[in-house]
């Protein structure tokens, strides 16, 4: 099979440049007997394959899940946690804050399952929002308060979301979480809530390329990236998926407030889905994440190292992981730190170790995490310093002999659970909106009715080859709705629906009320 290495990476291919579809016969057996013999049947075909995401796949609908790729993969699953990081003054605190919500990004495979949606086609799009209580800080090195309501599933979410999501409650878990709730019920009847809007969309078939771009206006925040993978099979049948040429990985920006300007780049690591030939699938976690900020204030910036431990051989998968943070200051060539160990120990602020599916601690190194300031810690602008020894501490010299702090908890994924969104129901969705577009697949497969699901699929990929042909035929190019087409970057822009389309979302009606929607407006 051919590749795109041949070509400019920054060039997809043509749409109509289709390989010849790689297909696995339907065995009949809708049991997971059946589904193992077919997964098997998939993995002997595409060993050896330089990079199997490019790869035009025909699976029958019995071994997909009833979700839309576009709406699946995305990286809101704690909305609440984005809308955090531009809540305090000091900029070490939103560090934190940026990791925070990097380690909830993919809780979907915390307290879920590994499951394959469907393929996403060109030009379908997916828009949705969240609308969530803030997080609110709890000072002491400790990590925020999460204000939750009684767990239930919004009748928005697919039975795909319902199968796929954790049976367990964060609200039978551990003190902290008991403290949680107690807070929430005194204050979620008048709390105000913040909205989080969401569009993304599919610009390119070959390779598979999607953007996406999230606003909480009322926070000054915007997420934004391109989503490309490569992934191949192992010799050890794994299947290890790396971020492709156009991922540069997700950006936070900040657009007033606080951290006004700043810029966090949020490198993907790699990633392996485990246990294909046991039909029991979990994903492992190795290389390395980088989170580097640039832009806001003129002065030394913060950056982060996350280590993802390689898994043995032997064993039960640990899911463990190590990093710091350091500073960077003007004129330092950061580009070859790629891992704690190339980072000069003087330029290190903190540590922090632990697993990516459950408790992450942290600990303050040295004086270089605290803000410029010789004010005591009682008037500090963040609670978070008043557990560490400063009292008789007036500059940062004093602070330079002050003990290291103690290890504090900056995260416990165990202890949460994915955040349903809401969509709007298909009958106000556009034709290539992803729910509407694979509704016909989706009912299919919620009635078990897997020969007609198989064929409802085949119909909508084969609409779009169809229309790929009648392009070339016409000499047409396609140019994507929401975003802008140069994507070389890997920070997209919006087009003027893109913008429009994210402000209907803002605008869309609640329950509750939403902090700032009456002038909700995406930055210029």
């Amino acid at each position: 099979m051919s590749s795109i290495s041949n070509k400019d990476p920054a060039t997809p291919l043509p749409d109509d440049e289709e390989e010849a579809a790689v297909s696995v016969p339907d065995t009949g057996d809708a049991g997971e007997g059946g589904k193992l013999k077919m997964i098997v049947q998939l993995v002997k075909k595409c060993f050896g394959v330089k990079d199997i995401a490019t790869m035009r796949l025909s699976l029958p609908a019995s071994l997909l899940e009833p979700i839309p790729n576009l709406e699946w993969s995305q990286y809101l699953d704690r909305p609440d946690f984005f809308a955090a990081i531009n809540d305090s003054d000091d900029p070490f605190e939103r560090m934190l804050a940026v990791l925070r919500f990097t380690f909830t990004k993919d809780l979907k495979y915390v307290s879920g399952r590994v499951f394959k949606p469907y393929n996403s086609v060109l030009g379908e799009h997916f828009r949705a929002h969240w609308d969530v209580f803030p997080v609110v800080s709890s000072g002491q090195d400790r990590p925020p308060i999460v204000l939750t309501e009684p767990t239930t599933t919004s009748s928005l979410e697919t039975s795909s979301i319902k199968s796929g999501r954790s049976s367990k409650s964060s609200t039978s878990k551990s003190p902290s979480t008991s403290l949680n709730a107690h807070m929430s019920s005194l204050s979620l009847g008048g709390q105000d809530k913040l909205r989080i809007a969401y569009v993304t969309e599919q610009v390119s078939h070959h390779p598979p390329v999607s953007a996406y771009y999230a606003s909480c206006p009322d926070r000054s925040l915007e997420l934004l990236g391109v989503d490309q993978i490569s992934a191949k099979v192992s010799a050890a049948m794994t299947v290890r998926v790396i971020p492709g040429s156009y991922n540069k990985g997700m950006f936070v920006k900040i657009t007033e407030g606080h951290g006004e300007g700043e810029m966090y780049q949020v490198t993907h690591p790699v990633a392996s889905v485990n246990g294909l030939l046991r039909g029991s699938f979990y994903v492992t976690v190795a290389d390395t994440t980088i989170v580097t900020c640039t832009g806001g204030k003129h002065g030394p910036k913060f950056r982060a190292i996350i280590e993802y431990k390689e898994e043995s051989w032997l064993g039960k998968a640990r899911f463990r992981l190590e990093g710091i943070i350091h500073l960077v200051n003007e004129g330092d060539k950061v580009d070859g730190w790629k891992t704690a160990k190339d980072v000069p120990q003087s330029l290190v602020v903190a540590v922090f170790d632990g697993s990516w599916r459950g408790h992450i601690r942290w600990r303050r190194v040295g004086s270089g995490s605290y803000p410029n300031t010789t004010s005591s810690a009682s008037s500090s602008p963040s609670p978070v310093h008043i557990s560490l020894p400063r009292s008789n501490a007036t500059s940062r010299a004093d602070l330079a002999t002050v003990s290291e702090g103690e290890y504090s908890t900056l995260i416990d994924l165990g202890e949460l659970e994915v955040i349903p969104k809401q969509v709007r129901p298909l009958e106000r969705q556009l034709s290539h909106e992803s729910r509407r577009l694979w509704n016909t697949v989706t009912k299919r497969l919620e009635n078990k009715e897997y020969s007609d699901a198989t064929k409802e699929k085949v119909a909508i990929e084969q609409r779009q080859r169809d229309e790929a042909a009648e392009r070339l035929k016409k000499g047409i190019e396609y140019v994507p709705r929401y975003f802008e087409k140069d994507i070389d970057s890997g920070v997209p822009a919006l087009t003027s629906e893109g913008r429009k389309a994210l402000e209907e979302e803002l605008q869309e009606p609640s329950q509750y009320h939403i902090v700032g929607s009456a002038d909700a407006k995406l930055s210029s």
